[in-house]
């Protein structure tokens, strides 16, 4: 190593290491091992299989999220535990149908990091760059060879999407700038409007995917725009509904208390 990286890496903080949880862990699976007992668990633990837990995983996630957005560190801990907890579930699940396990899961996924930073765990001078050794390693597994491959169906439609151009985009099927896109959302704006009653869930569907192209061309993540879309509206609107009467208020009134609202709260 060349002394300049030696000074380099001298001159960095300590690693922040995590106390032994092995222990926590532990505990966790054979809790979870109980519930799931055949003769003396929890009924409901017992019922449950990995189709009617999966809408449990994707709450908790969004539960870890939403913690993070509030910058709640007590509930992110909390939810943190949830979600490991549907990990150990699933994992108890796979255990029972002789799939795989927990150490198997554990094992994977560190293995799949130390495969991902080659620079960091090997001998190699730099990374070929994350997408590159995911594409790789979606090629070895020759089950489907599509650039799309591997995009979750069960992502969020907004994140999907962006995933899908994203995809599509590293093939060289991509607008060369963003005035194609926006050109695109008008085209499809018309398609709506005058679409058949029958086709305009299609063609409403054709528009979103347009504004979120238009987005991905501008370097901005929909799915956050349109998370703080929400929380602005969401923070207008409550301080608009306590005015007095507001529900007996007519629509040009409440327009006027969202306009002194909005101003109040852009300042």
């Amino acid at each position: 190593m060349r002394s300049a990286d030696m000074d380099a890496e001298a001159s960095l903080p300590p690693i922040a290491q995590q106390p032994d949880a092995s222990s926590a862990l532990t505990r966790l699976v054979e809790i979870m091992a109980r519930l799931r007992d055949p003769q003396h668990g929890c009924e409901w633990d017992r019922e449950q299989t990995f189709a009617t837990i999966a809408p449990y995983t994707i709450e908790e996630a969004y539960e870890v999220a939403d913690a993070i957005q509030r910058d709640d560190m007590d509930a992110l801990a909390d939810e943190l535990g949830d979600l490991a907890l549907q990990v150990v579930f699933h994992a108890q699940m796979a255990v029972e149908a002789g799939h795989f396990t927990l150490a198997e899961v554990l094992h994977g996924i560190g293995d799949k990091l130390e495969r991902r930073h080659p620079h960091i765990f090997s001998d190699a001078d730099h990374s070929p760059g994350w997408e590159t050794i995911k594409a790789a390693e979606r090629a070895s597994k020759a089950e489907d060879t599509s650039a799309l491959a591997g995009v979750a169906l069960a992502l969020p439609a907004l994140e999907r999407a962006a995933k899908l151009q994203k995809r599509a985009a590293r093939t060289g099927f991509d607008w060369p700038d963003p005035s194609g896109a926006r050109e695109k959302i008008l085209e499809e704006l018309q398609e709506v409007e005058e679409a058949a009653e029958s086709e305009r869930e299609e063609e409403l569907g054709d528009l979103l995917f347009a504004v979120v192209n238009f987005a991905r061309l501008l370097k901005i993540d929909p799915e956050e725009a349109l998370r703080k879309a929400n929380a602005k509206f969401e923070r207008r609107f409550r301080a608009i509904e306590t005015a007095p009467g507001f529900a007996d208020l007519s629509l040009d009134e409440k327009e006027a208390l969202w306009a002194a609202v909005k101003q109040r709260q852009s300042a």
